[in-house]
């Protein structure tokens, strides 16, 4: 029985006997509505409360065919976290994995990809007190952001960028803590150093050239097609390599006076890794956060002890919320700055609407695109 039903089968009552005593039918009705909220019932009736949400829905293991937009639960926050109702989320490389099997989410995050979002804050856990009902936000999540709702940590949520339409935000969070936790945090980019970034033009790449020119550094990328490199020379990357056509590891060593590049950004792994290597300077740092070329290599690592060199490597997903919290707050302290100044932009090449997920990733698995794509609920 659902609640309207409850109303018509109590309207015309005036008093029940309840515990041996009267009770106004307006209680008796809440009564009713109480023991509902407990049971399997009130699901046919989330016409009214609306307890069920659209969501992208990973069928079986395979490709974008797999991605289904079905009727799901709502979201159930945590004492510490937000519901957002998402105005928009975005693609990662991540999602294709998932979709195909190999990038599971870890344990008690949402089944649905999407690992950022954008939205307003819909509810609060009691714990919560920097966010507020009607906040216009974005988040970095574990999962869950193809989705109308979806229930993040307080810590891993961020203001809309001042400027920043809150649709395109949704195109900020994971790209700004995987450059800013990488190449800043970690590999120590500084003012004055050179930066090689892989795959310039993707999410990441459009992110990564236009934070380090704004600190002070030389940018070279490589990408394969003349399209994508003048497109990143466009946002500020000083040296444009094509993959396709020249050697990259000669192309730095020729720009750099025979020295090489202080830090690496590669997506690649396996294919790249010896000439990252050759591609460093002294005290050089590489930091692998994805492995489009492959997982296994040989390698001659006598340059790591040779020119002091440091490899290291990591994804933001897995990590604890505590640790996305931190990295986040470093985000909103040292990025959006920049973002208010006009100095990085969001870079979306397309927006298709949620029940067009497989057609989303098509295009992300084509590499056609430049930058970021969305999906809008």
């Amino acid at each position: 029985m659902c609640p309207g039903q409850v109303c018509r089968r109590l309207g015309h009552v005036s008093r029940v006997d309840i515990h041996n005593t009267y009770t106004p039918a307006p209680l008796t009705l809440l009564y009713y509505l109480l023991i509902l909220l407990h049971t399997e019932k009130l699901r046919n009736c989330s016409n009214i409360y609306n307890l069920e949400m659209k969501a992208v829905v990973i069928t079986k293991p395979g490709g974008p065919e797999v991605l289904q937009l079905q009727q799901v639960e709502d979201p159930q926050i945590k004492d510490d976290e937000v519901l957002i109702r998402v105005e928009a989320t975005a693609l990662n490389r991540a999602d294709t994995l998932q979709r195909k099997g190999s990038y599971p989410p870890p344990k008690g995050a949402s089944p649905y990809p999407g690992l950022e979002c954008s939205g307003t804050v819909q509810s609060l856990g009691k714990n919560v007190s920097r966010w507020k009902i009607g906040d216009q936000v974005c988040a970095l999540l574990a999962g869950g952001g193809y989705a109308e709702k979806v229930a993040v940590p307080a810590g891993q949520v961020l203001p809309v960028p001042s400027g920043v339409s809150l649709r395109d935000a949704a195109s900020f969070p994971e790209v700004a803590g995987t450059v800013w936790s990488t190449i800043f945090m970690m590999s120590r980019l500084s003012s004055g150093e050179t930066l090689l970034i892989h795959g310039g033009s993707s999410g990441i790449g459009t992110f990564a050239i236009q934070i380090a020119k704004y600190r002070g550094s030389r940018v070279f990328v490589t990408a394969g097609s003349e399209e994508k490199l003048a497109f990143c020379k466009s946002i500020g990357a000083d040296v444009a390599i094509n993959y396709k056509t020249e050697d990259f590891v000669a192309r730095v060593k020729e720009e750099t006076g025979g020295q090489g590049v202080d830090v690496i950004l590669d997506c690649m792994g396996a294919s790249y890794y010896q000439r990252n290597l050759d591609s460093l300077n002294f005290d050089g740092r590489l930091f692998i956060i994805g492995f489009q070329g492959g997982f296994s290599t040989d390698a001659d690592l006598r340059p790591l002890v040779g020119k002091r060199l440091t490899v290291q490597g990591a994804g933001l997903r897995n990590r604890s919320p505590e640790n996305k919290a931190v990295i986040i707050s470093e985000v909103e302290k040292n990025v959006w700055p920049a973002i208010a100044e006009g100095k990085v932009k969001p870079v979306v090449y397309k927006s298709f609407p949620l029940s067009e997920a497989a057609e989303a990733h098509r295009l992300m698995e084509s590499s056609q695109h430049i930058g970021k794509i969305l999906l809008l609920p």
